[in-house]
């Protein structure tokens, strides 16, 4: 029984964590353009694209370089970048992403 229960919060609970309103995410989105591109495809190879990446796992990254988890490469310059935003702006940008084509 405690795995049905365990399993049903995975598949209700966990999804909506993640979701983000895309259209709100392209406006906030308007200063990772210098790094990221446009539509998410960086020129710059030092830079990841973020077209079509998984909503769940961006929205994890930004919070994770607004904690300080995150280090190495460009993760103070994000640090930067995102220690302005709330959850939802991040599960916003995410959604943006990841609703791009790569």
């Amino acid at each position: 029984m405690k795995n049905w229960i365990v399993a049903l919060l995975m598949t209700t609970a966990l999804p909506a964590l993640a979701e983000g309103d895309v259209n709100a995410g392209a406006q906030k989105a308007a200063s990772c353009v210098a790094c990221h591109g446009a539509e998410g495809k960086a020129a710059v190879p030092l830079y990841p694209n973020l077209a079509g990446q998984n909503a769940a796992y961006l929205n994890h990254a930004l919070q994770a370089y607004k904690k300080g988890e995150r280090s190495g490469g460009q993760a103070e310059v994000m640090k930067a970048f995102v220690a302005g935003l709330s959850e939802t702006d991040m599960a916003d940008i995410a959604a943006y992403y990841n609703s791009l084509k790569p």
